[in-house]
């Protein structure tokens, strides 16, 4: 492990409301990095394949397209979850 220590500057009512939802904790703080760091590796290897689609001539999705993908996406999660 890595010990890193910083001094951030909050507005007060930030750094209340975060020390009151426990977001202040390392663990709580490492989950947030860990959190952050998943969705900037999934943008950039999003970003990544852009230019090989716009090459490949791959048509946009129109929105209907796009939110039926969503909700399918969304259906199949709950099942591995065991939701409805």
């Amino acid at each position: 492990m890595t010990k890193i220590e910083i001094e951030i500057e909050l507005p007060e009512a930030m750094a209340k409301a975060a020390h009151e939802a426990g977001l202040l904790t390392p663990q709580a703080l490492e989950k947030l990095l860990v959190d952050a760091l998943k969705r900037q590796q999934a943008a950039d290897r999003l970003l990544s394949i852009a230019d090989r689609v716009t090459a490949a001539g791959i048509e946009p999705l129109s929105i209907d397209e796009i939110t039926a993908e969503v909700k399918a996406a969304r259906i199949e999660r709950r099942k591995r979850a065991g939701g409805c």
